[in-house]
């Protein structure tokens, strides 16, 4: 059986051993630690985010102040040309006067033949001055006859003339006979005692005497 002196000798060692065996552990848990790279400072990131933001714009240029409103107004008044407009019926009339439009005239009704209650009358002799037998028909001996449509406006005065019938046709004898009747004058054609325009047909013959 031990010594007690040695037993307690054996049981420091062990004790030893086991201490000594937890500190080495720790040693080692330690180094890995020390030896991972630091995280990076948050002053560098601070120090980037103040590089990426833009620079503050440039300050405006100090605004001329507007011209004054008297110096414009003076301005136009330099370049402006005062020119007196007379409104035109002040011109054409006489002061104190109105002066209207004209009205235009209305266009003339012709009334039919057989509206009218007195029919125009013509000249027979102002007639014969100024109407001609045309020249080859008279040559050839033949006669003629004309129906001509007038029309005759309310101060007796023929404005239009028609040829309504030429017999026989390609003589001459409507030309010479709407001829004589333009522009002539006559009596008007009335209607119930009124001057009245009217589309009035009217017969010339063309006939041959003998010598």
């Amino acid at each position: 059986m031990p010594k007690p002196s040695l037993l307690r000798l054996l049981l420091f060692c062990f004790v030893a051993a086991v201490h000594g065996l937890i500190l080495f552990c720790w040693v080692i848990s330690i180094e890995p630690s020390l030896n991972d790279p630091e995280p990076p400072l948050s002053v560098m990131k601070l120090v980037d985010v103040q590089e990426e933001t833009p620079p503050p714009p440039p300050p405006k240029p100090p605004e001329s102040p507007p011209p004054a409103v008297e110096n414009a107004v003076e301005t136009i008044a330099e370049n402006m040309t005062v020119v007196e407009e007379v409104p035109e019926e002040q011109t054409l009339a006489e002061p104190g006067t109105i002066t209207a439009p004209v009205p235009a005239p209305e266009p003339e009704t012709y009334l039919a033949q057989n509206k009218i209650s007195k029919v125009p009358v013509f000249s027979e002799g102002a007639i014969k001055k100024v109407l001609t037998y045309p020249p080859i028909a008279q040559r050839s001996g033949i006669e003629g006859s004309v129906i001509l449509e007038l029309f005759i406006d309310r101060e007796g005065v023929v404005q239009r003339v028609i040829i309504l019938k030429e017999t026989p046709a390609g003589r001459g004898f409507g030309e010479a006979a709407a001829k004589a009747f333009r522009n002539q004058r006559c009596t008007p054609a009335e209607s119930n005692g009124v001057p009245v325009a009217v589309r009035y047909r009217y017969p010339v013959r063309f006939t041959l005497t003998s010598p």
